[in-house]
């Protein structure tokens, strides 16, 4: 790792205070930026986030996207977590904290709306991100491809019902330009033009021309990472110097079912034998969430000054530096979690397969 990379922690704590500062004394160039949106997906945001998720869908050659069958078991991991486990966990956590015990310091008329937006946050798993978060703990890149393309593809027939089962609502209005626009803006425009640009990049010079792109890329792509950083707390250092004491509270049970979740995901992959190159972004995709449309499904049910569409404001918030510590995590115990009994048993028979 360079300098800059072994210092991320503390460029990161810099943004954070950096943007707050920025979006409370100088707010007006962050409205003109906030309001750069199309279906409540932020523009600047979206050209930040192509840049931090190129140096990984570069790496994707999709004629190796058949492997992907070998990790059906961090797939189906990842699945369980994401759909199973992460939506009613929040829902739990949301109620106990919320509804419980932060429930004397919080207005009375807007507890249910809060759980709302937690639960809303926690049932739609996380789109582009995932490939930083990914790259960052050196994953599988094809795995996390087809594990995003998978989520999206249940996301768009299971988001409604499972908000809906626990919200107690018949209807769930589902804000579909969001959704679809996201996986447009998101996935397909990036990885068409990573691959493009890799199948020049091979043409012109083979593997070791893409190399060269890839690590001029990588410092690039934690640069954007960090502006992005600064932009979202900008956009919301009103909001967060308004109202800290709410914004800490509605922050606990999110970070609980980060870890929480993440921690599953990953000893359930450890326990099945999966590789750590699997293991990392499985985590990390089941810890993770799509808060844009989080976000505007929260503006679209309850309104812009809600208490749900706060809470889904918080989980933008502590998205980046709390999956930023998972990754930490994910990084350090690598030999610990290759040193499991069925990791090593799994190994060991790809060994004598391939003798």
């Amino acid at each position: 790792m360079s300098v800059f990379e072994r210092w991320l922690t503390l460029w990161v704590a810099l943004c954070i205070v950096l943007g707050i500062a920025l979006g409370h004394y100088v707010p007006a160039p962050f409205h003109a930026l906030a309001a750069m949106e199309i279906a409540k997906v932020n523009l600047p945001v979206a050209g930040l986030v192509w840049l931090m998720i190129v140096p990984m869908l570069l790496r994707i050659d999709f004629a190796a996207l058949g492997r992907v069958r070998e990790h059906w078991r961090g797939i189906g991991v990842t699945l369980f977590v994401n759909w199973a486990v992460k939506p009613f966990s929040m829902a739990l956590l949301g109620w106990l904290f919320i509804g419980g015990v932060f429930a004397p310091h919080l207005p009375a008329d807007g507890i249910e709306s809060y759980i709302a937006g937690l639960i809303l946050l926690a049932a739609a798993p996380c789109t582009a991100m995932v490939f930083v978060w990914s790259n960052l703990c050196r994953g599988e890149p094809h795995f996390t491809l087809s594990q995003v393309a998978v989520n999206d593809a249940i996301m768009v027939v299971a988001f409604a019902p499972v908000v809906g089962l626990l919200l107690g609502l018949s209807a769930i209005t589902v804000p579909w330009n969001t959704l679809l626009f996201s996986v447009f803006l998101y996935i397909v425009v990036p990885v068409a033009g990573a691959q493009a640009l890799r199948r020049s990049l091979l043409a012109a010079g083979g593997q070791a021309r893409l190399d060269r792109v890839l690590r001029i890329l990588q410092p690039l792509s934690i640069s954007a990472l960090l502006a992005t950083l600064v932009l979202l707390f900008a956009f919301q250092g009103e909001a967060i110097v308004g109202r800290p004491l709410i914004i800490a509270m509605l922050a606990v049970p999110i970070l609980i079912q980060v870890y929480f979740n993440a921690g599953l995901a990953y000893l359930l992959n450890r326990a099945a034998g999966e590789e750590h190159c699997v293991a990392g972004p499985s985590a990390l995709i089941g810890a993770s969430n799509f808060f844009e449309l989080a976000v505007a499904a929260a503006i679209s049910l309850f309104g812009l000054q809600s208490g749900a569409a706060l809470a889904t404001v918080v989980g933008v918030l502590i998205e980046v530096p709390v999956m930023l510590s998972v990754v930490a995590i994910v990084n350090r115990s690598k030999g610990w979690y290759e040193a499991g009994g069925a990791v090593r048993r799994r190994h060991a028979r790809i060994e004598a397969e391939t003798a």
